[in-house]
């Protein structure tokens, strides 16, 4: 298996000083801080002089100026304090006991802040970002501002600060800032809840300030246009696509082969939800079980990452899976053997027989791909992706000859386990095709593209 495929990033000669807007930045293992963190050694590579603004949930980087604010809301402050706790001191006791004090003591302003506003709790970063990125520009310590996002607060300060100083703004969207709800919508409509109603707006913005805006995917961009029809037209934010990619985490977890033992694991990575949930893995295998019972005592279903959600736990009580699904929870970084949160994942999902992908039923799946997909093509392992209306995830899995099912249909679901059942008693599971697909790539085409 060939590792990361050469690509040649263009140096930087001009607006090089950049102020990095991201409220995730160095945090262990989390997909919202390592889009931007994996992108930062081919930016400086690049000739980049970054300088980053982030909230204080991570850990402070020491090659460049890097500047960590506390939100000045009650939730956003809540949220990111619990993540700097948890840094400092580890999730024991000291922590249970500190954030559930600060929690008591915030919740009657939490509540208040809710019921006036009644935003995402990170919106408040926005401010210090804002203010402290102003006063740099006016020193003339920048050329450009690039804001990242998940947390849309990113957005919101790059928005302000474009509007305040005329600077360059090219802002980079993680997770679709407006939610359809079937696939007849185009989400043109106002939505009736305030946070969705701001981040709708928040998206206007982006496409009439930003200089260049991208997404992760086509439908992405395609909603995108629909909804902003003054993107890509003259004065307004050019918009285009980057897959973001991911990188190896460091060559003592290389992919060391794979050898088939008595049990066929199988195993997810990342958050559950009710509408991403390992209950459908559980009624395949119920249905396999009926034509190959003795497959019960083989089988494993692996979860690593948050903890299960609802209809998982119905099921295992269902069809008596407590043996079945085993539950690892969050891989943290290893004091004794230093490996971080990061390198102990990538290991155990080289490990995996089969690595299952979960896209959920939600219209939003149609704009999004996980990001644990491009850490699953450095594991080298089998994929079993089960997707939702998305044609360009379900062609990249199919070119990497991955599993694939349809998401909400049991006949394909139970179709594809047992495909697997006996590719794996044969000893011939598919194996994955072509090369991982590296940050280099998406930086690449940032630099050509927008700088």
């Amino acid at each position: 298996m060939s590792e990361i495929e050469t690509v040649s990033i263009p140096k930087v000669t001009a607006q090089k000083r950049w102020l990095i807007l991201t409220h995730a930045f160095n945090m262990d293992g989390r997909a919202a801080s390592l889009t931007i963190t994996d992108k930062i050694p081919y930016l400086l590579e690049a000739g980049v002089e970054p300088i980053v603004f982030s909230a204080i949930t991570g850990i402070k980087d020491q090659r460049f100026p890097h500047y960590q604010f506390l939100a000045w809301g009650p939730a956003g402050f809540r949220f990111d304090f619990r993540h700097w706790i948890a840094n400092q001191y580890g999730r024991g006791l000291f922590y249970k006991i500190t954030t559930r004090t600060v929690s008591l003591l915030l919740a009657p302003l939490i509540a208040i802040e809710k019921l006036v506003l009644g935003y995402s709790s990170q919106w408040s970063w926005a401010i210090p970002a804002f203010i402290h990125g102003r006063r740099l520009i006016k020193q003339g310590k920048v050329d450009l501002v690039f804001s990242v996002g998940s947390a849309w607060s990113a957005h919101l300060a790059g928005v302000w600060l474009k509007k305040a100083t005329g600077i360059k703004l090219i802002s980079e969207v993680h997770d679709p800032l407006v939610i359809r709800q079937s696939p007849g919508d185009d989400g043109s409509d106002k939505p009736k809840n305030r946070d969705a109603r701001f981040r709708h707006f928040l998206e206007s913005q982006l496409c009439k300030y930003s200089d260049f805006v991208w997404w992760f995917t086509d439908g992405a961009l395609h909603y995108a246009k629909v909804r902003n029809t003054n993107l890509n037209t003259s004065g307004n934010a050019k918009g285009f696509v980057v897959m973001p990619g991911a990188e190896p985490p460091g060559v003592k977890n290389r992919h060391p082969g794979h050898a088939y033992t008595e049990q066929l694991n199988l195993c997810h990575f990342g958050s559950l939800a009710k509408d991403r949930s390992l209950s459908v893995i559980l009624k395949a295998l119920s249905d396999l079980l009926k034509k190959y019972p003795e497959a019960r005592s083989v089988i494993r279903v692996h979860a690593y990452g948050a903890p299960l959600d609802s209809a998982s736990l119905q099921a295992i009580d269902e069809y008596g899976f407590q043996d079945v699904l085993l539950v690892h929870g969050r891989l943290e970084k290893d004091s004794l053997t230093g490996l971080s949160g990061r390198e102990r994942v990538i290991a155990k999902m080289q490990e995996a027989d089969v690595l299952i992908l979960l896209h959920g039923t939600g219209e939003e799946c149609a704009e999004y791909i996980p990001s644990k997909f491009y850490d699953y093509l450095w594991a080298h392992r089998p994929i079993w992706g089960i997707t939702h209306r998305n044609p360009q995830l379900d062609q990249m899995l199919l070119e990497r000859n991955a599993y694939l099912s349809i998401s909400g249909d049991d006949a394909s679901l139970a179709m594809t386990l047992e495909k697997i059942w006996l590719d794996w008693q044969q000893k011939n599971l598919n194996q994955v095709n072509g090369t991982p697909i590296g940050v280099n790539q998406a930086v690449k085409k940032i630099i050509e593209t927008a700088v």
